[in-house]
């Protein structure tokens, strides 16, 4: 089968477009022949080597989430059969940039028959994140107000679809570009915001009636998480999902107390971890892509071999949505 590997860690460049073995799976495995893979930031930073004391075992497959049909189950599967629509999140192993991958059963899922294998594909990493920042950690009730970074990515256009879905108050997107605010504007978003500009935080005060919102959801790290208490409100949750900037700064407990506001984090392998909570959201989530009330918005949609070019363009920042390869188009 057709593959993307990676043996040595670096550029762009070392995502290999090669051949390689059909994996073999285990008894509570399930195989499936890839229709779309989901490409994430997490996948570059793999690349480059990035984790620490769990950087990634060379030679390897990058891909955390695909769509497709299930090829083959193990004897101990019972919830999947040969043939079936499905969804699959395979972040602990990878695999996914292939025509096949292997899964853990734990983590496949049917689709409904409404949706597309690009749509559904494009859902697991983002939409999973997205749903969990907004409800299980950040606790959005309706009416409540929301500020979502990075707006016009993966899960910011998701978490967009997803508050307005839950009924927030006031939904403030913020990006960095006119094309991504005006996309974040189409997707439901009442205000945007360019965090470029010096003054964003006097904007968003501005439109949050001066105290500032009560979530905010961020995934750059570093002093722009420090600056972003300065729009949270009295009793306001700050969920952390990332840390693009690749840089870090303590908080200060006092920050927090001052206000009694809150900081806390997402992790998604905290989700998969948990199979009833794993189903059970991930589920809710395509019911709604199904039926049409989320709407994944694909950036850009590739062949296999086209991977380098895509982890460039999202390492660049040039990216919107999110961006899918498709293993059996060339």
């Amino acid at each position: 089968m057709k593959a993307i590997l990676i043996e040595q860690y670096g550029s762009a460049d070392v995502l290999e477009y090669t051949d390689v073995p059909i994996p073999a799976i285990s008894s509570e495995e399930v195989l499936i022949e890839v229709k779309a893979c989901g490409v994430n930031y997490a996948d570059t930073t793999k690349r480059r080597g990035g984790g620490g004391v769990h950087q990634t075992a060379l030679p390897w497959i990058p891909g955390s989430e695909v769509s497709g049909i299930v090829s083959k189950v193990g004897s101990a599967v019972t919830h999947v059969a040969e043939g079936d629509r499905v969804v699959a999140v395979v972040q602990e192993v990878g695999g996914g940039y292939a025509q096949y991958c292997k899964a853990i059963a734990s983590r496949v899922l049917q689709i409904p028959d409404e949706l597309q294998f690009v749509d559904a594909a494009a859902i697991p990493v983002q939409g999973l994140t997205a749903y969990h920042v907004l409800t299980t950690q950040g606790r959005l009730q309706m009416g409540e107000s929301v500020l979502i970074h990075a707006a016009a990515g993966g899960v910011g256009t998701l978490a967009i679809q997803l508050a307005k879905y839950i009924g927030a108050g006031k939904i403030i997107a913020a990006a960095s570009t006119d094309e991504k605010l005006e996309l974040a504007k189409s997707l439901g978003a009442d205000v945007v915001v360019n965090y470029s500009e010096e003054n964003w935080i006097q904007q968003v005060l501005e439109n949050s009636d001066g105290k500032g919102v009560d979530l905010i959801l961020e995934s750059i790290g570093g002093q722009f998480r420090l600056d972003n208490f300065n729009c949270l409100s009295p009793f306001g949750r700050l969920v952390t999902y990332g840390s693009a900037s690749r840089t870090s700064v303590d908080v200060n407990p006092a920050l927090l107390i001052a206000k009694s506001q809150s900081l806390t984090g997402f992790l998604l392998g905290r989700v998969t971890e948990r199979k009833e909570l794993f189903f059970e959201s991930l589920g809710q989530i395509l019911e709604l892509a199904a039926k049409g009330v989320v709407k994944p918005v694909i950036g850009n949609l590739q062949p296999l071999h086209k991977a380098p070019e895509m982890h460039r363009l999202m390492e660049q920042r040039q990216t919107t949505g999110k961006l899918i390869l498709l293993p059996w188009e060339e």
